[in-house]
Formats: C-alpha cells, structure tokens, sequence
C-alpha cells in the first residue's frame, strides 16, 4: 500500500484508493466499457479478472454483457475469458483469443473491423456509442503512476487511452506497482475534433509532439485498484527456414535499392509487424549491413531489443511494447541502456497518414493471402471466417515509402506438404487493394510492382511468389483469363468470375486448392 501511495503523487486521490471487490457494484448489463491495452502489453487485469470472476461465481454467464471498446488485443487471461463467460456483446476493432474469435464467428459477439487509426478517432467522434450520447459508461486504465497534477503515466502501451478517458463518464484507474514507472516514455498528443487541427510537430522518429501524461478530469477518478499482475506478453514467435528465406529477399531488396539511390544507407523508418517473419526480418537486419536504423511502428517484439544490442537501431517509436515474459524482463533489468531510446505514443498518432507519410515508412505485414493483381486479404478466412481484424496494416500500407507485404506461398496441411496456396486468382475478401502495395515477398522470391500494369503485374507475381506446385495452374489461369478479357475487349484486369473462386471452393469441399484443371 506504500508503495501505491508513493505512486499517486496527487495526494487527494488517495482517498479514492479501493479494493477491487468494492468496484463491481459500478458494472450493469449492457454499458460501453473502454480499457487501456495494444496487444498484451498495457492493458487492465484487477477489474475485468475479478468482474469475470464474479461473473463464473454467481452463474452470471450471458447476464452482465458489455460493449468492449480497446485500442487493439490484449491478454487472453482478460478479453479471452469474458468471450468465454458470454460477457461481451460488441467488440471493437481487434481481438485476439479462441474464444472471443469462436464468439465472433458463431453470432455470439458482434465485431466490427476498423483500421486502427480511424477507430481511435471515430471513437472520440461518439460513432460507436451513438446510442448512448457518444459516451463510454466506464473507462479501465492501467497507469504506472499519477502526476502531483493528476496526469497518467501509462505503462507499456498508449493505445488509444486519450481517446477514451475524453469521453469516459466514469474512470477506474489500476497502478501496477509490480512494474518499473514508465514516466517520460510516451507522448500524448491530445485528440482535438477537426475543424482547424493542427499539424502533428513530427518530421524525426524521436521528435516530441506533446505530453509524457494523459490529462483527465480527475473528478471522473472513481476509484484506485493496486495491480501486482504483471503483462502476460507475447509469446515469442520462431523463425523457420521459410521466414529466414523471406527475410533474405527483403534485405537484399533493401540493398539494391541502396545501390540505387532510391534509400539512403541507413534506409528510411521501419514498420514491422508481428509473427515469425517479422522476427526472421528484424533478426536479419540484426546481422546486415545496415546501420543507423530508426523505427515508427505499432509494437515492438522481443527481437528489436536484439536490434538495440547489435547497435545498429537508433530510435523507435512505438503504440506498444509487445515482449514476451522474458523479453519484458531483460527490458526492465537492462531500463537505463532502452528507455532513452524508445517512446510509445497513441495509436491514432502512430497509425496517423500525416507522420508516416512525411517520414517515408517502409511498412513490412503479413497477409493471409494475395492475388495476382496485389490485392490482399489480411483477416477472413475463406472470405468469411475473422481471424483477428486489419489492425494498424492498413494505416501503413496506404501511406508508405514502401509498402511490403510478406508471406508463406503456402501454407502445409495436415493432407498435403504443400497445402494452401497463399498466391490466388482474386481474394475471397480485400483488405489492401492492389493501389496499395509495392511490393509482395515470398520465400520463393519478391515481386517489385511498382511501375507495372496490372497484367504485368499479375505476370511477375506468378513467377516469382507462387509455389511450384501452383505456379502452373496459376499461369494457366491467367492465360485463359487474358485470352477471354481481351476478345471481349475488357481486357485491362483479366478475371473470370465463374472460375475466379474455383480453388477455394475446392478447397471447402475437398480439403484441396490443387485443382485438376479450369472447367466448369
């Protein structure tokens, strides 16, 4: 309790200081609740495990539902087991859990999708909680400390906490006391409704743009919880001989675009995001030629400390400190060589076009899949299923110096080595459309599009992304399309739209793409 005191540097909140049990009463059927959090870094865990926890003890399942408003995922150990307690009804825009994404494809839970910058500002507008004046009931904030002015010092993430606590009737702040203070790592920018806005004052990785705290009125503080949860974390993802093999092709790019001239020789500001591929990227960086790096991203993962120690990473900007436990605590116990390095800012300055564009990202995500014409499909399975949503890849890709897109070019199943092709005639749903993207990675090779017409484009993407196991049905398609569209005189995008789907519906309905031929 001393401890917590010491961290509430704003003496008269601390008769606001309440157990957790006290809080529960606060929380009826059906109100907006916003939380802290971007991926499992950040977010709260007191009030939404002991909500869950009353929830299982008094049979309460499907009875005290909630609309869930996060900046992105955070710990399963939270979302994940209200999704399994039916304790939420709306989720908004991205989630991560087998339980919540089971909720979201059965009809339980209703998801909406949203690129992560514009959620954060549609957030503040009052277009999700239209029917509750645009406000939120409740706002569940993780803090490391309180500012003798009462400003929160988040912890290790920004997400979209600005946004939130504006529009909060009511605020329930957690000060985790079994982590470091976070003091001086981030910079708010207050969200301000257009018209009249002013530029962000960013034109450096490092420059600072507002505040280390979020301003609230603290007449909306409720009550104070002590946490001693620390963030359950990521779970590091290996790297595999396909993702090293995709890695190598994006480096090497990298270095001819070097030679020439069309990136400086220590590149430009790098977004990645996450999974085995990302990792393979930045632990190749890690070991090339490269120096003098800086990154403007959404997370940072356990191999960009790896970047740090190499010496060649600068800077980075981040919305999120994504480690895993491990990773977390080689943070904490190595805090005077990264905190001067890193600052964490909101989501809807991270994610926003004005400062990406002006430092000329180059935007590095992962698909489920692409087509020959470069649009890509990051969330719906078959066109249907959510996986998690479109999180902040959007943002990027539209924006940047470089839009790359990195991928398996299949994906083995259970039946076949091989298994599904990740390089389709069209994609069964469009995340990121073919105006979007540069530039498309597979361990078979990478695809330069910039320049090129679409059947170009269609033609370089067959040859050096495709698997080739698929390459010659891929080719056969497109041959066939072309020869149809141009005798048509509709020639410019070639598809045939009673064959186009033809490889995923084999697939529903023979656990195959490998079709025998194009007939129909």
């Amino acid at each position: 309790m001393l401890e917590l005191r010491n961290r509430i540097r704003k003496k008269n909140l601390h008769g606001r200081i309440k157990h957790v049990e006290d809080v529960i009463p606060l929380f009826k059927n059906g109100m907006n609740i916003g939380w802290s959090g971007f991926t499992p870094a950040g977010y709260p865990k007191m009030v939404p495990i002991a909500l869950a926890d009353h929830v299982e003890k008094n049979n309460l399942q499907g009875k005290l539902k909630f609309n869930l408003f996060i900046g992105a995922s955070v710990g399963v150990e939270t979302e994940d087991r209200w999704a399994s307690l039916d304790m939420i009804d709306r989720r908004w825009p991205y989630q991560t859990g087998k339980n919540i994404q089971a909720g979201i494809n059965e009809g339980r839970i209703r998801m909406g999708d949203r690129h992560l910058s514009m959620f954060a500002q549609d957030l503040g507008y009052g277009f999700y909680t239209k029917d509750n004046n645009g406000r939120l009931d409740i706002a569940i904030i993780e803090c490391s400390a309180i500012t003798e002015n009462g400003g929160l010092v988040l912890t290790a993430s920004c997400g979209a906490v600005p946004e939130i606590v504006q529009i909060a009737d009511k605020i329930i702040i957690e000060i985790n006391t079994s982590i470091p203070s976070f003091e001086g790592l981030h910079d708010i920018v207050e969200p301000v409704n257009p018209p009249n806005r002013l530029p962000y004052l960013i034109s450096r990785v490092d420059d600072r743009a507002g505040s280390p705290y979020v301003r609230i009125d603290t007449d909306k503080i409720v009550a104070i919880v002590e946490s001693d949860r620390p963030d359950n974390g990521r779970a590091f993802s290996e790297q595999d001989d396909t993702s090293e093999a995709i890695a190598n092709n994006i480096i090497e790019f990298f270095g001819h675009e070097v030679k020439a001239g069309r990136l400086p020789r220590n590149l430009l500001p790098l977004q990645s995001g996450v999974g085995s591929i990302a990792n393979a990227v930045i632990g190749g960086l890690a070991k090339g030629p490269f120096s003098g790096l800086k990154v403007w991203t959404e997370v940072l993962q356990d191999t960009m400390l790896d970047l740090f120690d190499s010496g060649k990473l600068d800077f980075a900007s981040t919305v999120s400190l994504s480690f895993s436990v491990d990773g977390f605590k080689r943070f904490y116990d190595n805090w005077d060589q990264y905190a001067n390095k890193v600052m964490m800012r909101p989501l809807s300055i991270a994610n926003h076009p004005e400062p990406i564009r002006r430092l000329g990202c180059i935007a590095m995500n992962t698909p489920v899949e692409f087509d020959i014409y470069a649009h890509a499909n990051s969330t719906l399975v078959g066109g249907t299923r959510m996986i998690n949503g479109i999180g902040g890849s959007g943002d990027f890709l539209r924006n940047a110096y470089l839009s790359i897109m990195h991928t398996p070019s299949a994906r083995p199943t259970k039946t076949d080595p091989t298994g599904i092709t990740c390089v389709v005639p069209h994609v069964p749903h469009v995340d990121h459309t073919e105006h979007d993207l540069d530039v498309l990675v597979t361990e078979q090779g990478l695809a330069d599009l910039r320049g090129l017409a679409p059947k170009d484009r269609a033609q370089e993407i067959i040859t050096k992304c495709a698997h080739p196991d698929y390459k010659p049905l891929l080719q056969e398609y497109l041959d066939m399309a072309t020869k149809d569209c141009l005798a048509r005189k509709a020639g410019h995008e070639p598809q045939l739209l009673d064959r186009v789907f033809k490889m995923q519906v084999n697939l529903a309905k023979n656990g195959t793409m490998k079709i025998n031929n194009w007939e129909i």
